[in-house]
C-alpha cells in the first residue's frame, strides 16, 4: 500500500533560552499546534512540557524559559 506524501516538514524548530542564560538550540514543536490566532505561542506550552520529561527522567531541574524564538536554521 502506498504511503501518503507528508507535508514538507511535520515540526518548526525553535531556539529556547532560559532564565539562567543557557541555550538550546532547534527544539522540535509539532507544527499541527502552531498558527491560527494564537501564532508561535503553543510551543512555549509544548517546550515547557518536554523540559518537564526531561527533568524528570534525568533527575535534574530545568531553567525556566525566558524566551521562545524559531530558529534560523
Amino acid at each position: 500500500m502506498a504511503r501518503k506524501p507528508a507535508s514538507k516538514s511535520e515540526f518548526v524548530l525553535f531556539d529556547v533560552i532560559y532564565e539562567d542564560g543557557t541555550q538550546r538550540s532547534n527544539r522540535r514543536v509539532p507544527k499541527e499546534i502552531l498558527g491560527g490566532l494564537d501564532g508561535d505561542a503553543p510551543a512555549r506550552a509544548a517546550l515547557e512540557e518536554q523540559d518537564r520529561e526531561i527533568s524528570e527522567r534525568s533527575g535534574q531541574p530545568l531553567a525556566a524559559i525566558k524566551t521562545v524564538r524559531r530558529s534560523s536554521s
